[in-house]
């Protein structure tokens, strides 16, 4: 045998030793473990920690010269997309996982995406095999369909991580009637010349349309005005979650200097008061009269009533297969293909998580090269509230619904069209170039997200 031929035969027994122990200890969780076991085990052989929590459990090797540097690489922007930590502790924990959480897990399990081949070359039984997968995506099927039912949806939609915007939520007829008063109120703001309505007009889109909002005295306010549409469904209220719900959100604005500049809610109050019919209306609906907490629970009754059902994509996740065209089915397909689908999951297809703008590249580095801004206030975004630096640059992701009628774009109101937003998102959030082809078809499904409200298709009387 010539020493080519040894060569050969050895390298040959190496690769079918290393498939013998690979397929040893790459086994998926057996089925004496029970279902939340056996995913939780799986996320673990994959490493899922090691990358994606604050303080990962780093492998030996981790301190030599060369693993070093990627190693560092891979936790930081492992870390930037996604937190497993919450994920893994509530399924220990038999508590449910959070729509946008469960629907990056099953992305990434779809894709196969991770653990990077890198790792598994080292940890020979992290890789996602088709058994694992398996396990994986019937258990996250389960798990939405007790946590998050989708109803609405025909049966083959009946798993998707979006879900159709139902016809109505609850709220109560008399005070929901009061909160349109008063959304619609100018005593609402310091000198009479601002409302809710202002900046979140019912007319159009539940915005303005503008960057920035004016309030009084033409002062601008410091990122844009997301919409009212639909803001029941947000997990949080304003891009950096500061109110926990729309009662909340409420007392924000009447209280801000830049916005409607009073000083307390007694100031409204004492305006409010000297409108008898209305104090006598108020005391109808609210015995003990006006307060903070009775004017802003009103408000928030009004705006549970702005939810918009009945989209053309709602209809074909509803079973209505002529709803859209088929380059919007395959806008749709290409929305979940690209991850769109997991940051703008549940009913309002966003708002229920906070995401760093520029997962994939430097958002704020280019727009200052771009546009020539620099940093702002509004640009800390969660941080704001939380002062933690891992929530610098994070927002509420928007909800997406009605979103052809809301523009300028992003936090900052810097992008203007919809199609320059699918591109720009696909590059700083995903990492990926879109073709003229791709954006065109997802932004035409976006389109399709328009819903009704009070039976009407909404519109924007800007863009008329």
């Amino acid at each position: 045998m010539t020493t080519g031929s040894k060569i050969i035969l050895i390298a040959a027994g190496i690769i079918a030793a290393g498939a013998i122990i690979y397929r040893a200890v790459n086994v998926a969780p057996p089925e004496s473990m029970t279902s939340d076991r056996r995913i939780l085990e799986i996320l673990k052989d994959g490493g899922c920690a090691e990358c994606h929590t604050a303080n990962p459990k780093l492998p030996f090797y981790a301190n030599w010269p060369i693993a070093k540097s990627v190693i560092t690489k891979d936790i930081i922007d492992g870390y930037k997309v996604f937190d497993v930590a919450p994920a893994m502790s509530a399924i220990e924990n038999g508590n449910v996982i959070g729509e946008v959480d469960l629907a990056k897990i099953e992305r990434t399990i779809m894709d196969k995406s991770m653990p990077l081949a890198k790792y598994c070359l080292v940890h020979w039984g992290s890789s996602i095999t088709d058994r694992k997968a398996g396990i994986a995506l019937e258990w996250i099927k389960d798990h939405r369909l007790a946590n998050y039912p989708n109803k609405l949806a025909a049966a083959e939609f009946s798993n998707e991580s979006v879900r159709p915007v139902p016809d109505a939520v609850e709220y109560n007829a008399d005070k929901a009637a009061l909160g349109y008063l008063l959304y619609h109120d100018t005593r609402l703001s310091a000198d009479g010349t601002v409302s809710c309505a202002t900046c979140h007009g019912i007319n159009t889109g539940g915005v303005d349309n503008l960057k920035y909002s004016e309030g009084i005295d033409g002062q601008l306010g410091g990122v844009n005005a997301p919409t009212v549409f639909n803001a029941v469904f947000n997990f949080a209220q304003f891009w950096d979650g500061r109110a926990a719900n729309l009662a909340e959100q409420a007392a924000g604005p009447p209280l801000n200097p830049v916005e409607m500049g009073c000083k307390s809610f007694d100031e409204i109050i004492a305006r409010l008061s000297g409108d008898k019919a209305f104090v006598a209306s108020f005391k109808k609906v609210y015995p003990d009269g006006m307060s903070q907490a009775t004017i802003t629970d009103a408000i928030d009754h009004y705006e549970r009533t702005l939810v918009t059902p009945n989209s053309a994509f709602d209809k074909y996740l509803k079973g209505d297969k002529t709803a859209l065209n088929k380059e919007e089915v395959e806008g749709y397909e290409l929305f979940k293909k690209y991850s769109c689908a997991t940051c703008h999951a549940g009913v309002n297809m966003g708002g229920l998580s906070y995401e760093l703008m520029g997962q994939r590249a430097d958002y704020f580095k280019d727009r200052e090269l771009i546009v020539k801004s620099g940093l702002t206030d509004g640009d800390n975004g969660r941080w704001a509230v939380t002062g933690e630096e891992r929530d610098r640059y994070r927002f509420r992701t928007p909800g997406l619904r009605n979103v052809a009628l809301t523009y300028p774009y992003y936090h900052d109101g810097s992008v203007e069209t919809l199609e320059e937003a699918t591109r720009m998102m696909a590059t700083y959030q995903v990492g990926e170039k879109l073709n003229d082809d791709q954006v065109n078809k997802i932004a035409g499904f976006l389109r399709t997200l328009t819903g009704e409200y009070q039976g009407k298709l909404l519109v924007n009387e800007n863009m008329n």
